[in-house]
């Protein structure tokens, strides 16, 4: 259960993701408002909406956004319907692109991603061509400076955890979805902070990429983060060392 960590391999800088993306307010107001729609306002059994009013703490979303999506999510006030939908694809040497997207014009967003993918050398794929590779998973990673490994380790399967990988210097948890709260809880009881907690999708495998290859998709998530409609990108890319936080 120890090695390099998948979630560190995977991540972006989150610095140039941040400073991208300039809308991301609007991005998390919409997924408030979604969620709300499909569960109802109370995050304590809405595990869709405590996931983004997680998200919209820690990108310091104001209280009144938030308070308006949820009021437009569950009828209070009028607000536009929005569309789910999925796109997949390839990328630079293979990587597989998953787009999570809420939109109100589904062929605006299918033409602008399209595009993105047509610019920067990459393939859009039908649907389902890369979705096999991902798996719905919960995420938590702790700097090893909160925990002991063992006594983590022993905590959090105790609550349902599948695994627990050791980096250089966070420990990185994965769980099911449906153990997350329950690991969560008992993360909180024992005092053990957390730097990121998440339910994400995890690719089975990771494709190791040059750093030529790494900037190209650097690139082309740059683009996607660009459009309003693109709420997540998910990929299977492996970035260099010097490429990672």
């Amino acid at each position: 259960m120890s090695g390099h960590s998948k979630w560190a391999n995977i991540k972006r800088k989150k610095g140039k993701n941040d400073a991208l993306r300039a809308n991301i307010t609007t991005k998390i107001s919409r997924e408030i408002t979604i969620a709300a729609r499909m569960g109802g306002a109370d995050p304590t059994g809405n595990m869709r909406l405590k996931l983004a009013l997680q998200k919209a703490k820690e990108n310091n979303v104001p209280k009144d956004n938030i308070q308006r999506a949820i009021q437009k999510g569950i009828g209070a006030l009028e607000g536009q319907s929005y569309e789910e939908i999925t796109y997949e694809g390839y990328g630079p040497a293979g990587v597989a692109l998953t787009i999570d997207v809420l939109t109100d014009n589904r062929n605006r967003a299918a033409a602008e991603i399209r595009h993105v993918f047509t610019k920067h050398g990459g393939n859009m794929g039908e649907t389902g061509c890369v979705a096999w590779m991902f798996k719905n998973k919960g995420i938590f990673v702790v700097s090893k400076e909160e925990a002991d490994e063992e006594e983590l380790m022993m905590l959090v399967l105790d609550a349902g955890a599948d695994d627990m990988q050791t980096g250089d210097e966070e420990y990185e948890i994965t769980t099911p979805p449906e153990a997350f709260d329950a690991v969560e809880k008992t993360l909180e009881e024992n005092n053990i902070p957390v730097l990121v907690a998440k339910i994400t999708m995890v690719p089975d495998n990771t494709i190791a990429l040059s750093s030529s290859d790494a900037q190209k998709l650097e690139n082309i998530l740059d683009a996607l983060d660009e459009l309003d409609d693109v709420q997540d990108v998910y990929h299977n890319g492996e970035l260099p060392e010097e490429d990672e936080d």
